[in-house]
């Protein structure tokens, strides 16, 4: 099930879980990361959407079926963010992200406290450098990007095989979702990543309950440079996936449920 938002003069588009979203239940927003889209969320979204929550996986402007160009800062998604929940008639929701929708979601938290009630950060680490030939292809717009985003964020486990449902190809999922980018978002979005250095002063204002998830083979967000992060935010806990990379949403859907459960 789906619904279109207008925010900023321009159609959003979300899927609900299954379910009619309803604002009068608990709302969790769920954010993408950098090239991706809503359904980045598709094997946790039904879960929270049939147990009790109103859910909204969105696409971010410019991204997936939503109007808009693509905000050019983590701190200008996060304005975004909140007035996403204007838009949907939410006083407060918990909101979920992963990767650059991570920080997309600590910015708003530490900023505009009153509007998030919980935080679920996947994937995410005190800094997020680009390396530089990720950005140049990202730029010209080759395909050297994807491939590089793909090879460097699933965990090697699950390059060769052993997905827990069967018949997906996460490589080539991830390439096809990948493909379907307009021209300049993924610049974009790794640029807004690699200049976003407020994640620490967001953390240490974030006073809602925290999860953070993270893979103990993310060689983009490693859990080692997750923890100070953590540490900085009262009674956050931190779950650590064995034999995941980067995409744990979809790499271990169900570990990663268990986990964003604690507050979503």
């Amino acid at each position: 099930m789906t619904t279109t938002l207008t925010v900023d003069g321009q159609p959003v588009f979300a899927t609900t879980g299954g379910v009619a979203f309803d604002p009068a239940k608990p709302v969790v927003v769920f954010l993408h990361g950098a090239g991706f889209d809503r359904t980045t969320w598709r094997l946790q979204t039904r879960w929270f959407a049939n147990h009790g929550r109103s859910v909204l996986a969105v696409d971010f402007p410019g991204h997936g079926r939503s109007g808009g160009a693509p905000l050019p800062s983590i701190a200008a998604m996060a304005d975004w963010t909140i007035r996403l929940l204007d838009a949907a008639g939410v006083k407060q929701a918990a909101l979920v992200g992963h990767s650059m929708g991570g920080l997309v979601a600590l910015d708003a938290a530490g900023r505009y406290p009153e509007r998030v009630r919980a935080l679920g950060l996947c994937g995410i680490a005190v800094e997020m450098p680009v390396h530089p030939e990720m950005l140049e292809s990202a730029k010209a717009g080759t395909a050297k990007v994807r491939e590089l985003m793909t090879f460097w964020g699933l965990g090697r486990a699950h390059q060769l095989g052993g997905m827990v449902s069967p018949g997906l190809w996460l490589t080539r999922e991830s390439l096809a979702v990948l493909d379907k980018a307009a021209a300049g978002v993924i610049h974009n979005d790794l640029a807004a990543c690699n200049a976003y250095k407020d994640a620490p002063a967001r953390a240490a204002k974030v006073t809602c309950p925290t999860v953070f998830v993270c893979g103990d083979a993310d060689l983009m967000t490693p859990a080692a440079k997750c923890k100070s992060l953590a540490e900085a935010i009262a009674g956050s806990t931190m779950t650590v996936l064995g034999a995941c990379g980067h995409f744990m949403m979809v790499e271990r859907p169900d570990e990663t449920l268990d986990a964003l459960k604690a507050v979503a």
